[in-house]
């Protein structure tokens, strides 16, 4: 659920990137925090843990414009990939307006993006989240790399919902801004039928 700053006019919403341990989700907000200019966007935080980390900053996307007079900002995490973190999965994912599931494109990584999707599934369920209406983004990560899996596949084995989607290689920033914008603009679209269908404006 967004939270509203009266004081500050903000509306502020969290999206989570969700996927198999290694698929590219830290690689994503580095590239997105490396190439947001300063003066828009927070400190990147980022908690370790042995095997994997959690990262977070927040910015402001100027070019999303406002909603009622007010200026939305984006709160950007991901959550550890391996089963083994899933409390801190289920913390992280708490709250959130949208999910970007970064899957790997790689053929022998098929059965980590399906059993990782079960997972999104099972916690979203968990905390009373509905997967069917959650603003959700696909992204096929590492297309630079040999042996992946044809996109049309890709869709198949873990797009039921038919929502975007979008190739990408983090490490060289293909489709990272895409997919970020995507994910953004399901979640205010969203933000606005709640708030009475106010339509944005650029500001």
């Amino acid at each position: 659920m967004p939270l509203v700053s009266y004081s500050s006019r903000e509306i502020v919403c969290k999206i989570v990137y969700y996927g198999p341990g290694r698929s590219g989700k830290t690689t994503n907000l580095q590239y997105v925090h490396a190439q947001v200019p300063e003066d828009r966007k927070g400190q990147m935080v980022s908690l370790a843990t042995e095997m994997d980390r959690t990262l977070f900053f927040d910015f402001l996307p100027l070019e999303l414009g406002k909603i009622s007079g007010f200026r939305t900002r984006f709160q950007l995490y991901t959550v550890p990939g391996q089963v083994y973190y899933n409390a801190t999965r289920k913390l992280v994912l708490q709250g959130a307006d949208g999910v970007v599931f970064v899957a790997d494109s790689q053929r022998r990584q098929a059965g980590e993006n399906m059993e990782s999707l079960r997972n999104l599934h099972e916690n979203l369920l968990e905390q009373e989240m509905d997967i069917r209406t959650v603003p959700l983004v696909f992204q096929y990560n590492k297309r630079d790399l040999p042996d992946v899996l044809p996109v049309a596949l890709l869709e198949e084995q873990l797009n039921f919902r038919g929502v975007p989607s979008f190739e990408a290689s983090a490490v060289t920033g293909l489709g990272v801004f895409d997919t970020l914008r995507a994910i953004s603009e399901l979640v205010l679209r969203r933000l606005e039928k709640r708030v009475g269908g106010v339509s944005r404006s650029a500001g």
